[in-house]
């Protein structure tokens, strides 16, 4: 498996690529909705450019020292962290990227059982990067990778850092 290393201009890039892309589309959301940890900035940018509420759902499917490569069982939050007493009929749901695509149809899916009454129509999805690999595949993307590699995102260094590193 190659590697892809993305820096924070990159990251803010393509972020904002894929907003207008989204917006070019046409469609009319009214709520974003982002997978924690990797989709909170993309929610937060998404959130703010087009002024729409945003909700944060947790899901880790990766976990354990040095296993960066391997995934183990999905575990979703209680609840989505929202700031609204319901959810918008039209929802955005925004990730980083498609690895297998297991956590963002497993989020739909869960976002279906839990906020389904107030949907006018299916999520749509929205990431940075598609894996080939990935079973899934998102209403919108900017980069389709075809070798599917391991992805360096620019905040990755902080999973190896503790506060005690800071203070050096």
């Amino acid at each position: 498996m190659s590697d892809l290393f993305i820096s924070w201009e990159e990251y803010h890039k393509k972020t904002e690529e894929l907003a207008v892309k989204v917006h070019e589309d046409g469609w009319e959301f009214n709520q974003v909705v982002c997978i924690a940890k990797g989709g909170m900035r993309v929610g937060d940018i998404f959130a703010r450019i087009f002024d729409l509420p945003l909700a944060i759902l947790s899901v880790e499917s990766y976990k354990g020292e040095g296993l960066k490569n391997k995934r183990s069982t999905i575990t979703f939050s209680r609840d989505l962290a929202k700031t609204s007493p319901n959810i918008g009929s039209k929802v955005l749901l925004v990730d980083d990227l498609t690895d297998s695509g297991i956590t963002l149809k497993k989020s739909i899916d869960w976002m279906q059982h839990f906020y389904g009454f107030y949907l006018d129509e299916p999520i749509r999805t929205a990431v940075l990067f598609h894996k080939a690999v990935s079973s899934f595949k998102p209403d919108y993307c900017i980069d389709y990778l075809e070798d599917s590699p391991w992805i360096h995102m620019p905040f990755e260094k902080y999973e190896d850092m503790s506060i005690e590193d800071l203070k050096k």
